[in-house]
């Protein structure tokens, strides 16, 4: 689901041309990624006198820049456009999409294995001089979760030299979510083009008053926004784990017993079904020297360390069997709808798979409604939909925001069950395969390739690693949120920018490929007063219609 705040991410960079560096802007509202408890939990860090006077100077000098509402909104998008994101070049695929129905509860999914399987990744060893060398075997890990997260973890470990095991009680799992991935993840992951159902080049996004505005004119011929299946994508990444040397576990993990002494093992318990699909399983027992928990919002690996809880979205999702004629119609498009109908804080879906659509909504602020919103999603599709089947209903949390611990001692969080979901937008498959991948590979340099034992420092560089290139995106994001989600006349506003043609190339652009282009001056200028144009006039309609209710 993660196209939703494509178009307003770019709006407001327009709005970001300022001097400030990125350290001032954060100093400027009193955080910075090492402090701020709900992104970062690093561990404190200790000024001399001199810097603590270099800091409150600074502060004192940014904060006289910050008293505009729409200049703290340039500011704060500021942080993300200093992020650059890794860009890889694509590769062009062939293939038919394997049709499958989620009518059917057993998979056979294609499996496409590299002609021979190697890490590309050059890792640098920085393991701790004082862990102590693995003797007799190679470090043993455990991941907990095989979801994008957890799939991405194992096969890096095991690829790393790292015995590896991967943990999942649904192997068939279904998880609620719109399946929408970026261009760059296709060839960041080696995804072939068979386990994507559709590749959307067309967008319509919907407003209150159901005003449509067809996005995507400034794509590419090569170019488009991939539509998956969750049970198709994570059984296929969790093969290529199995296939790079990762066991694949099929059993319910239940608790953790922390080490009693440094060094000492992880002992997870957990219920062996060994594929039965129903039945009762077998109690065992697993000893590994460090654990990846990528097991989702419900996180049990959180809980075991104790890791905090966070606000959360729900969402719905319904997948609707429809009629070939009526397929045909979203052969190669999505749709979005925004409204407080569909949802007061999120937005409605509607994302075509392979022989069906996905219709949605979430929210967070009324979760007691999501199934009113459902309805009004329904409703608002319905002509499009109409005389469709339910085929499949799903719901699950989504995390809102990243815990306020993710890593402790030898364990670390990746994916959902670290908070990886962004506000606005809910995208949470790129995010969290990327973070499953980055804890592994801090991991296989902190053990020499599985020579050492791992401790916190380790773990702690992957932390560091993608706060400095993500964190940015969480506090723009919710600004975005709170700006264009407030009312309908800010949902109108923001329906009638996503037409602006410069806003789609550089958006688009900016989401596919995961990295920040840079636009032409003259236009940017152009549509910082387009923007606030369109602010002004939905916040007069919403003074209006709040007149014409009193």
């Amino acid at each position: 689901m993660g196209s939703r705040c494509l178009i307003s991410i770019q709006l407001l960079h327009q709005l970001s041309k300022h001097p400030i560096s990125t350290v001032q802007t954060l100093k400027s509202n009193g955080t910075s990624p090492s402090n701020d408890i709900s992104i970062v939990n690093h561990l404190p860090n200790k000024k001399t006198k001199s810097e603590k006077r270099k800091n409150q100077k600074e502060k004192n000098h940014t904060s006289k820049d910050t008293e505009s509402p729409i200049l703290s909104l340039s500011l704060s998008l500021k942080l993300l456009l200093c992020t650059t994101m890794t860009t890889m070049a694509l590769k062009h695929y062939t293939g038919l999409r394997h049709k499958m129905s989620p009518e059917n509860p057993h998979l056979t999914l294609p499996f496409h294995p590299p002609a021979k399987l190697k890490s590309t990744k050059l890792y640098q060893i920085k393991a701790s001089a004082t862990s102590p060398k693995v003797t007799g075997r190679n470090l043993r890990v455990a991941v907990v979760g095989g979801g994008p997260a957890g799939g991405s973890a194992a096969e890096t470990l095991a690829k790393g030299g790292i015995e590896t095991f991967l943990i999942e009680r649904k192997l068939d799992n279904c998880k609620p979510c719109g399946g929408a991935i970026p261009l760059c993840m296709v060839g960041e992951f080696d995804l072939p083009l068979d386990i994507i159902d559709r590749r959307v080049t067309k967008m319509k996004m919907i407003s209150p008053s159901n005003v449509a505005v067809d996005i995507g004119r400034t794509l590419k011929p090569h170019e488009y926004i991939g539509m998956v299946r969750r049970e198709v994508l994570d059984c296929y990444l969790r093969d290529r784990a199995a296939a790079a040397g990762a066991s694949v576990i099929n059993g319910l993990f239940l608790k953790m017993d922390l080490p009693e002494s440094p060094y000492a093992p992880y002992k997870l318990h957990y219920t062996a079904y060994d594929g039965k699909v129903a039945g009762a399983g077998q109690k065992r027992t697993l000893e590994v020297d460090a654990v990846i928990g990528a097991d989702g919002a419900n996180s049990r690996v959180a809980k075991s360390i104790d890791a905090g809880d966070y606000e959360y979205a729900i969402a719905f999702q319904e997948r609707i069997k429809i009629s070939d004629e009526k397929m045909a119609y979203y052969e190669d498009l999505a749709e979005m709808y925004v409204g407080d109908d569909v949802s007061p804080d999120f937005y409605g879906w509607v994302f075509p798979k392979s022989d069906h659509v996905a219709v949605g909504t979430g929210t967070v602020t009324h979760k007691s409604d999501i199934k009113k919103f459902q309805l009004a999603t329904r409703n608002r599709a319905m002509d499009k939909i109409d005389g469709g089947r339910i085929i499949r209903v799903e719901a699950h949390p989504i995390p809102e925001h990243p815990r306020p611990r993710r890593v402790l001692d030898r364990v670390a969080l990746v994916g959902d069950a670290a908070g990886y979901v962004t506000k606005c937008s809910g995208e949470g498959i790129y995010f969290a395969a990327k973070s499953g991948r980055m804890c592994a590979e801090a991991v296989v340099e902190g053990s020499e390739k599985g020579s050492r034992m791992v401790d916190e420092g380790d773990l702690r560089r992957y932390l560091e690693r993608w706060d400095k290139k993500y964190w940015p995106t969480y506090k723009v994001l919710d600004i975005l949120q709170k700006v264009f989600y407030r009312s309908n006349p800010a949902r109108e506003a923001f329906v009638e920018l996503c037409s602006d043609e410069y806003v789609q190339k550089m958006t688009f652009d900016s989401y596919l490929y995961k990295t920040v282009v840079p636009g032409n001056p003259l236009d940017d200028l152009k549509l910082v007063f387009k923007t606030v144009g369109s602010l002004v006039r939905a916040y007069g309609l919403r003074r209006e219609m709040e007149k014409i209710g009193a």
